[in-house]
């Protein structure tokens, strides 16, 4: 599989999750193992464009895939304009589910479900937030959305 625009080959048993072939075989530990039952979206990743919980994602099943990671975003220093509205925004607080929360926020946005404040919350309600800072990742995703169709 291609990851963050580079060529991975990763020799795997057949039960191991894209999540754990991500962390534990190729050390992109921004993905973040949060339930493990696909319920929290702290595993959030984009296979081929399109958001995936990767612990409920084999590994073996996306072979030949684009993944693409919260740490294949940036473009040297430059981060993407999700990351900096997050910043921006201070739409995080312990950390534990913002790498799921901006992967989600970037398919999100791309798939043009960013035009309302009701409509962010709607597309982003897979992805938990322990700390319940809801109304800054909103502010956030909205922000980036006007940055992103400029």
């Amino acid at each position: 599989m291609t990851v963050n625009g580079q060529l991975r080959k990763v020799v795997l048993e057949p039960r191991v999750t894209l999540l754990d072939a991500l962390r534990e075989r190729l050390g992109l530990t921004g993905t973040k193992k949060g339930c493990d039952r696909g319920e929290c979206g702290a595993c959030t990743v984009l296979a081929d464009g399109e958001r995936v919980k990767s612990c409920l994602t084999l590994a073996v099943m996306r072979q030949g895939a684009e993944i693409t990671t919260v740490e294949g975003l940036a473009r040297g220093e430059e981060l993407h304009p999700v990351q900096e509205a997050f910043i921006r925004h201070d739409a995080f607080q312990c950390g534990a589910c913002t790498p799921g929360q901006i992967m989600s926020a970037v398919a999100c946005i791309d798939e043009g479900h960013a035009g309302s404040e009701a409509e962010i919350r709607e597309w982003m309600s897979g992805n938990l937030c322990r700390c319940a800072a809801y109304q800054n990742i909103v502010a956030a995703v909205a922000d980036a959305a006007k940055e992103v169709r400029r």
